[in-house]
């Protein structure tokens, strides 16, 4: 008895490439809607008024089948959108274009260094094996570039 793999028809119960392209540019414009919302109103009571009015707006059409008319209330609410743009919108600060963009100073290595032994306490096994670390670097460092003079220990 012999048993055949059924073929997949490459049919699936999926939505095809254009719908699901037409799905993120209604979801981006709705999320641009609330962004603009949100620089024109900075009361957050007002802004969700105003912000559930939008999502009325955006349901009012979100079963709409026609191709033509679903593709110019697209066109027409991105005008819209266009057209009501906030004149300076809202950035977050950590985004680029915020205030502190790329600001977030990392404190470098050798920072560690200067810790007072109690603090050092509290973290005794990274700091044991930071140390162990340090000795491994240095012994590679004299094998790769020489020991260093003592003349050399200043920086001036």
């Amino acid at each position: 008895l012999k048993i055949r793999a059924r073929r997949s028809t490459g049919k699936m119960a999926t939505p095809t490439a254009a719908a699901l392209a037409h799905t993120r540019r209604v979801c981006s414009l709705y999320k641009k809607s609330l962004r603009n919302l949100e620089s024109w109103y900075d009361r957050r009571h007002i802004f969700r008024y105003h912000a559930t009015i939008m999502r009325a707006r955006f349901d009012q059409h979100k079963n709409e089948n026609d191709p033509a008319k679903v593709a110019q209330l697209v066109a027409d609410a991105e005008k819209e959108l266009f057209e009501k743009q906030h004149y300076q919108p809202k950035k977050f600060p950590m985004s680029p274009g915020g205030v502190a963009f790329e600001r977030e100073v990392i404190p470098p290595d050798w920072v560690l260094d200067y810790w007072h032994p109690l603090e050092k306490a509290h973290f005794p096994e990274y700091f044991a094996r930071r140390e162990k670390r340090k000795q491994e670097y240095i012994v590679w460092w004299e094998k790769q570039y020489g020991k260093s003079s003592a003349s050399d220990s200043s920086h001036h």
